[in-house]
């Protein structure tokens, strides 16, 4: 399927259906998770069929049901853009094999997740992993004019990149971020002061540049 399509039919779910992931499913996953840990230097692992990293009072509140798969986002210090990067490759997989997710930095039993870590390893958060009650809805996006910059003649495809930037999702849809393209050259820089600005980044890099196939200058 066209990765912009995959993009606009990716929505963040929190309620999830009682059914397991395939085992050709999680083979997908799997193989895939180990591809682009060792391409970001990142140690993403997948936990299948475990509900305790979801019972918490503060996933309750996060108003998630259900979740008894997720991704979790191991990596060193200082990795937040390429978790943000490679995790957003990995969720358009999940929703290219029919499943659905949501990035969760907060509102998940971190003290039973963090098990997980090892060797030094900072856990970033999770990404919820099934067969959602709802595939979601898109979320409001800021007027473009406020999202992107341009001096002088943008390269081809520019603006399939920036409506896929805008797709991409961002901590509590925040939308930190502006988009620079000066003479051909683009860059994509935080705006403000946000939330996870920083891994917001890297998921809004992928969309990007996998979208428009534009190298984003400064990577």
């Amino acid at each position: 399927m066209d990765i912009l399509k995959l993009m606009e039919q990716r929505h963040s779910v929190r309620q999830y259906k009682d059914i397991p992931i395939e085992s050709e499913k999680r083979e997908i996953l799997d193989n895939y998770a180990r591809e682009l840990s060792l391409k970001g230097g990142l140690a993403f692992k997948i936990v299948y069929d475990e509900p305790t990293g979801f019972d918490s009072t503060l996933a309750r509140y996060g108003n998630f049901t259900g979740v008894k798969n997720y991704i979790v986002l191991l990596a060193e210090k200082n990795k937040d853009e390429a978790v943000g990067y490679y995790g957003e490759a990995l969720v358009l997989k999940a929703q290219e094999i029919g499943l659905n997710t949501c990035w969760v930095m907060l509102t998940f039993n971190r003290k039973s997740v963090a098990k997980l870590a090892a060797g030094g390893l900072k856990l970033y958060g999770v990404i919820a992993l099934g067969y959602g009650e709802t595939q979601g809805v898109p979320h409001k996006d800021k007027p473009k004019d406020k999202l992107v910059e341009i001096k002088g003649e943008p390269p081809e495809n520019f603006d399939i990149g920036v409506k896929a930037a805008m797709l991409a999702p961002t901590a509590t849809n925040q939308q930190k971020f502006k988009i620079i393209c000066e003479n051909g050259a683009v860059k994509i820089v935080k705006s403000g002061i946000g939330f996870y600005a920083d891994l917001d980044l890297g998921i809004i890099k992928y969309h990007f540049e996998t979208a428009s196939g534009i190298k984003v200058f400064g990577k």
